[in-house]
């Protein structure tokens, strides 16, 4: 895999950085790992969301939030990760944008760690997956729109500054579900 910022960095952000100082702070010689690391695959597969970016024909970015069960991206290779296009709203820019280019760059959010992953790959749009590529990425017997495999060319952790935690539902019940036992028990203990 490639240092994240090999391909971040362009000749204006090295321009910037060489002006405001920040230049050498960076190092951009490839880190050489071919695969993904635990940590990395951990974030990736137990997410509920990420945010992934494509770029259209005209050169124009598209955010947008991918969402699921916990879980519904799937490592699927040594730097190769995966899910299934579930039926949304039909507009298909997302996906018409992986088929007429297939960049991508994704950030993985854990609201509650506050911790970030940022990754630049190539992604495909299989639009017709057979039966065996649907269980893969756990979708057999959904509606889908296809299933999307991504390369993964680099990687990077950033800084968890202004990540706000935040929390599911299940998450608060979870925390909160004891306490509400507990102050129940002493209600009933002092109501006798």
């Amino acid at each position: 895999m490639k240092n994240y910022l090999d391909i971040a960095l362009g000749p204006a952000a090295l321009d910037l950085q060489t002006e405001r100082g920040s230049r050498g702070a960076y190092d951009t010689t490839s880190d050489g790992l071919d695969r993904l690391s635990p940590e990395e695959i951990e974030q990736i597969t137990s997410a509920q969301h990420f945010y992934m970016a494509t770029v259209n024909e005209d050169g124009w970015p598209y955010v947008q939030h991918r969402g699921g069960d916990v879980g519904f991206v799937h490592q699927l290779g040594p730097t190769t990760i995966g899910w299934a296009e579930r039926k949304g709203n039909r507009q298909y820019i997302g996906a018409g944008n992986l088929v007429a280019n297939g960049r991508v760059s994704m950030i993985f959010v854990d609201y509650p760690t506050r911790t970030r992953l940022k990754l630049f790959g190539t992604a495909m749009l299989d639009r017709s997956p057979t039966d065996d590529v649907l269980e893969t990425v756990g979708a057999a017997g959904f509606r889908t729109d296809g299933v999307v495999t991504v390369e993964v060319l680099a990687t990077n952790w950033n800084c968890p500054k202004f990540i706000e935690p935040r929390f599911t539902a299940e998450q608060i019940d979870a925390a909160v579900g004891p306490l509400r036992d507990r102050v129940a028990e002493l209600e009933a203990t002092l109501a006798v």
